[in-house]
Order: C-alpha cells, then sequence, then structure tokens
C-alpha cells in the first residue's frame, strides 16, 4: 500500500469542495502509481495563490526509503521557471532590460567566450535578448552536444519563433555573470530564502543527502541523484515539493514581483507554430492548423481553456517527471514532482482530477505520450 508521508492544509477560510480530500487524492495517486508503476510521486495543490496542500507518496530509493515532503528532488526543468521568477526581479527593479540585446552587456563579443567561437561568423547573435531567451525564440538548439557537430549555430532569425533551448538560458546565465557582475548562484539563492525555500538550491548541498531521492527509469531500474556542482540554469535545481508548494503560490500570486513582471510572465507572448515540442527543430504547421490557445510565456508556456487563460512548465529527464500547472483566474495551481519518469504517464488524469478541464497542452508537450520531453 501507498505511504503519505506527510500532508498539511493552509487557508482554513477556503471551501472544502474547492479541493480533493486528502483520501480521495490519495486513491487517486494510488490509482495512478499503481497503472504507471511509478515508485514515488509528490504533489502539492494552491488554492488562491495559497497552499492548501503538500504530500508525498511512495519511497525515494530502492531501499524502500519513503518519500516525504521535505526529501530532495531533482528539478530538472522546472529550474527554468524558477530562474525566470528571479530575472523578472531583476526586470522589476531596472537591473535588466527584456528586450535589450545581451550583447549589450557582455564585455567582450559573445564569440570570445569559450563554447560560442562558433557564432563568429553568424551576426545574428548580437540581436538575441533576455525576452527571447525566456521564450526560446533564439533560434540556438536546446544544447550543443546534440548537433552533429557538438557545436553551437543560429537556426533561424532569434525572436521569429519557438524552439525548446536550454543554450539560450546559457547564455542569459552568461550575460548575467559577465555582464551584470551577478553571482548566480548567490542571487537565485537569495531570491529561495525570501520565498522561505530552504531545501532548494541551483547547485549541490552537502545538507541535502540525508533526504534525498533517487531516481527510476523507464525500465524500473534505480539510478543515482546527480549531485550537480555546478549552476546551470536551464536544469541543476533540486527541490522538494514543499519548496515547489512555496514557489508557486508565490508565483501565481506576483509575491516578490511588480505586477508588471508578474503580468509580463503571465502573458500569452510569441505563438507556438508547431504540431510538438520535440523535436526542437520541427517543422512549423500551416497558419491553418496552429494552436492559437498555445503561446510562450516567459519561462512558461500560457494556454487558453475552458477555465480561462494559465501557464505551465515541465522538467524530465530519463528519471525525472515534474510538471507545474496555474490558473491565472483563480490562482489554483498544482505542482507534482516524481523521481519515477512512468508516473509522467498518468499527469493528464492527475492534473484533471485536482484542477478540473483545464485545457494544459500535454498533447503537444508529450507528443505520443511517452513523456519524455526537456532534459
Amino acid at each position: 500500500m501507498l505511504r503519505l508521508a506527510v500532508i498539511f492544509g493552509l487557508a482554513l477560510t477556503l471551501p472544502a469542495a474547492a479541493a480533493p480530500s486528502a483520501r480521495d487524492l490519495k486513491d487517486q495517486v494510488a490509482t495512478v502509481m499503481a497503472r504507471t508503476h511509478a515508485q514515488g510521486l509528490a504533489i502539492a495543490i494552491i488554492q488562491d495563490g495559497r497552499i492548501r496542500s503538500v504530500a508525498a507518496y511512495g519511497v525515494r530509493n530502492a531501499r524502500g526509503e519513503p518519500l516525504t515532503p521535505d526529501t530532495v528532488m531533482y528539478g530538472a526543468s522546472l529550474t527554468k521557471a524558477v530562474f525566470a521568477y528571479g530575472v523578472m526581479k531583476l526586470v522589476g527593479d531596472g537591473r535588466l532590460d527584456l528586450d535589450r540585446p545581451l550583447a549589450a552587456l557582455l564585455p567582450q563579443p559573445l564569440p570570445d567566450y569559450r563554447g560560442y567561437e562558433s557564432l563568429a561568423g553568424d551576426p545574428r547573435w548580437k540581436s538575441i535578448t533576455a525576452r527571447m531567451v525566456l521564450t526560446h525564440s533564439t533560434g540556438l538548439p536546446n544544447f550543443a552536444f546534440v548537433e552533429p557537430d557538438h557545436r553551437l549555430h543560429i537556426h533561424f532569425d532569434p525572436g521569429t519563433h519557438y524552439a525548446y533551448s536550454g543554450e539560450g538560458f546559457l547564455l542569459l546565465q552568461l550575460a548575467l555573470e559577465k555582464g551584470l557582475g551577478l553571482d548566480v548562484r548567490a542571487f537565485t539563492d537569495g531570491y529561495l530564502k525570501e520565498l522561505g525555500m530552504t531545501r532548494t538550491s541551483l547547485q549541490w548541498r552537502d545538507d541535502f543527502a540525508g533526504n534525498l531521492a533517487d531516481g527510476f527509469n523507464d525500465q524500473g531500474k534505480t539510478v543515482a541523484h546527480d549531485k550537480r556542482s555546478h549552476v546551470r540554469v536551464p536544469g541543476s535545481m533540486d527541490t522538494t515539493i514543499t519548496d515547489m508548494a512555496k514557489f508557486a503560490a508565490a508565483l501565481v500570486s506576483g509575491r516578490g514581483l511588480t505586477p508588471a513582471a508578474l503580468g509580463e510572465m503571465e502573458r500569452p507572448g510569441l505563438p507556438i507554430t508547431t504540431a510538438h515540442q520535440f523535436p526542437t527543430f520541427s517543422p512549423e504547421l500551416p497558419p491553418e492548423d496552429r494552436r492559437a490557445d498555445l503561446k510562450a510565456g516567459l519561462g512558461v508556456v500560457t494556454f487558453e481553456g475552458p477555465q480561462g487563460p494559465g501557464f505551465y512548465k515541465g522538467g524530465h529527464d530519463e528519471q525525472t517527471a515534474n510538471t507545474l500547472v496555474c490558473l491565472i483566474r483563480t490562482r489554483d495551481c498544482v505542482v507534482i514532482l516524481s523521481n519515477d519518469v512512468r508516473a509522467e504517464a498518468g499527469y493528464r488524469d492527475l492534473v484533471r482530477f485536482v484542477l478540473g478541464n483545464t485545457g494544459v497542452p500535454y498533447d503537444w508537450e508529450y507528443g505520443d505520450g511517452a513523456g519524455k520531453s526537456n532534459p
């Protein structure tokens, strides 16, 4: 039987019917985990910008030790949304202009920096902005190592359409470090602390080791937790479901952001013109076949569904499956972290169980439903 490690509720003035009971949620999660064979799953529910419940189920490793709300798990590409929040704090403070080319921040031409030498013959790097990074429209690949020659190339005019790119986020990290003199770890640790996220960092901390989740791949085999020794804003974050509940509540409410910065994050921006998120450089659909409800926000993807506008972000690798979904009008969210990639096959049903019919575009993200997306 699945074990519920901890569950607690806040915002007691909310109507009881607005979220599933602990028992009903436990039963639904048990059904999803049994169907997908997932070993561990953690979930948080946010209502009206407040944490309603946080729960963890199953195990964190092959020894059968329980997954708890304070177990450190791999955040994967949810890191991008957490970093985007920080970027928008810089924007709100007047330290960064979303539409100023990053080249104007750098003290040297981009091709002078290690890893960017291959862009020397392509001046389009000079036009890339922070907004293009956050909307995945830089033209850079997801990562250089997927290129045939393992070198960076710009595949289309920056800003013209969406193509998922971790390399874009690394470029923004470089610009903040070299141009603003920002220590990205100290910067992120600072606002995470302000949000009360005491067990989250973009770099490994030794105090995480006592309650740490290993992963389970699609064959159910254990994969040891990767202790990431360097900050990489596309996806180096370790976190817990308790901390991600705090983040989701803050983000959907705009805590720590100016109203203008929150509006920019949530605003439907660049149209998304491909049938699926991956492969990264998928062909664009004919205009008549494109989804009008699907656009890039800043660090998130926006959608329009039966309950109005929303945004979401996923995070995945071979043994991790995470999702964050928020509805803007009600300020309701669900966050799911799993240390077993197989759990992802049940996320459509689980999100619908918690939030109702949202319209979150999992068909676009997952494609055939296999669940492997943005590492």
